[in-house]
């Protein structure tokens, strides 16, 4: 039998990660405590802070509070984990941070950025704990326009650590009320307040064209290094809060570092080079879409195609997806001369802040804002931070890579016994290397091997399962008639 924990250290090393932390790091760890607030940090801990992630999350980089003002407008504070305050630039913890760049998600096991004694302990947002954090201040109108932003650091508390996988059912009318949100004071009308404003500033971007998708997850879930089961992660209201408020502080960190004159790194997804197919796509549904990208138009398309099969968005989200491409990151100079905009969020100004403990490029970020902060020099060169941007596409590139070898190494052990079993499927990649479908249950991936003539990203097509490699990752398919 495969040992899932095995393929997911190879596959870390082969593609060039290091999973253990050095002597030297283990040493800064030894004697490490929670940051204090020093001089320039507010006391907001009389706040009703609270956060939201996945049930199993320990590595929890954000807070949010809301407070709804005369006018109607909704002041939204974003509080992210000071990392920097224990994590030195420079430092061994630093030099392994920055070498992986990010955290490594298998679904058998997490593999850190940074020392689980810090990131799930000392830098986590843990409920009940003081911590330091760095808030993103933002004033949502009621039209969902932000009008105003502010960024500074304060100690908080985290009163309630909830969860997406029950505060959505609840939202949503779907589910009862968590017990945490009923228990702790002030909290459920405090999530209601979120929501909306959550709510607002979504609508504002989908005025502006960002695109809404609603993609399927698949984790492998493993115990002792053994598939138990691929579970499936749709979104759901609290998702979509807390993604809406990562997308206003994102904008506004980067807002604010161009109002300050700093360099920064920018993340970046590109005018997408396939949008001919993107427009065959639509034109089966008897949409029109520009020759040129356009991301309002295709907005609404996406949209009409969720009110209409809501059952089947997740398939053409899928396939949107895949042609939009990846993300990057790149050195974003003050002015606007370099600047290149976020396609699919219809968003000019973009950066990532808001995950310290799990990737590098925000705790890069994060020392960038606080040295505008204190009127300090930057910590970096422009020469640096375009040095660390291809090294995080990079990196992030390379943890996709190893997060799909062991969710299609347990796809594998999973479909073992079902070799020249026939599937619905969606192509979800041709390119040179082959062509990629993705079942459509249980949602395993896996390559055309033969009759795969004529296939082409975001077409349903019926395959059968010719062979399994667990141990490489492999799901051999052929095209079926």
């Amino acid at each position: 039998m495969t040992d899932l924990n095995a393929v997911a250290l190879e596959a870390l090393r082969i593609n060039g990660f290091t999973p253990e932390f050095s002597d030297a790091a283990r040493a800064e760890l030894r004697g490490m405590h929670p940051a204090t607030a020093g001089a320039g940090v507010r006391d907001l801990r009389e706040l009703p802070w609270s956060s939201i992630d996945n049930t199993e999350s320990r590595d929890l980089d954000q807070v949010e509070v809301a407070e709804e003002l005369p006018d109607g407008s909704i002041r939204v504070r974003v509080g992210i984990a000071d990392v920097d305050a224990l994590v030195a630039k420079g430092s061994a913890i630093d030099a392994h941070a920055m070498a992986n760049a990010t955290s490594v998600y298998t679904g058998v096991a997490v593999y850190p950025m940074l020392p689980e004694e810090l990131s799930t302990g000392l830098t986590s947002l843990n409920q009940g704990e003081e911590r330091v954090v760095l808030v993103i201040d933002l004033l949502v109108s009621t039209d969902g326009t932000v009008t105003k932003h502010d960024v500074y650091r304060a100690l908080v508390v985290n009163r309630a650590k909830l969860a997406y996988e029950t505060v959505g059912p609840w939202l949503e009318g779907r589910g009862p009320i968590p017990p945490l949100v009923a228990s702790t004071p002030d909290i459920e009308a405090q999530v209601w307040l979120q929501d909306r404003a959550a709510s607002l500033l979504k609508g504002f971007r989908e005025r502006a064209g960002a695109l809404e998708f609603d993609t399927v997850e698949a984790t492998a879930v493993g115990k002792d290094g053994k598939v138990e089961a691929i579970t499936v992660t749709r979104k759901n209201r609290a998702r979509d809060l807390i993604e809406d408020f990562m997308i206003g502080a994102n904008v506004a960190i980067a807002q604010y570092l161009g109002e300050q004159g700093r360099s920064a790194i920018r993340r970046v997804v590109r005018v997408p080079r396939r949008w001919n197919r993107i427009v065959d796509i639509a034109a089966t549904f008897g949409v029109a879409l520009p020759a040129e990208p356009d991301p309002r138009a295709l907005s609404a398309f996406l949209a009409t195609r969720r009110a209409a099969d809501p059952l089947r968005f997740p398939d053409l989200s899928l396939s949107i997806v895949k042609l939009l491409g990846p993300g990057e990151y790149s050195l974003d100079l003050p002015g606007t001369a370099d600047d290149e905009g976020h396609f699919g969020l219809a968003a000019h100004d973009y950066s990532h802040a808001t995950a310290p403990n799990r990737r590098y490029a925000d705790l890069v970020t994060q020392r960038l804002v606080k040295a505008a902060i204190a009127a300090a020099p930057a910590p970096y060169s422009n020469d640096e931070l375009a040095a660390i941007a291809k090294q995080c596409t990079d990196r992030e590139n390379a943890a996709n890579r190893v997060e799909r070898v062991t969710r299609k190494a347990a796809a594998a052990l999973l479909l073992a016994h079902r070799i020249g079993a026939t599937f619905e499927a969606i192509v979800t990649g041709v390119n040179k290397d082959g062509t990629y479908v993705r079942l459509l249950s249980p949602p395993a991936e896996g390559r055309v091997v033969r009759g795969e003539q004529g296939m082409d990203v975001g077409e349903r097509v019926r395959v059968k399962l010719v062979a399994t490699d667990p141990a490489r990752g492999f799901i051999d398919f052929e095209g079926a008639r």
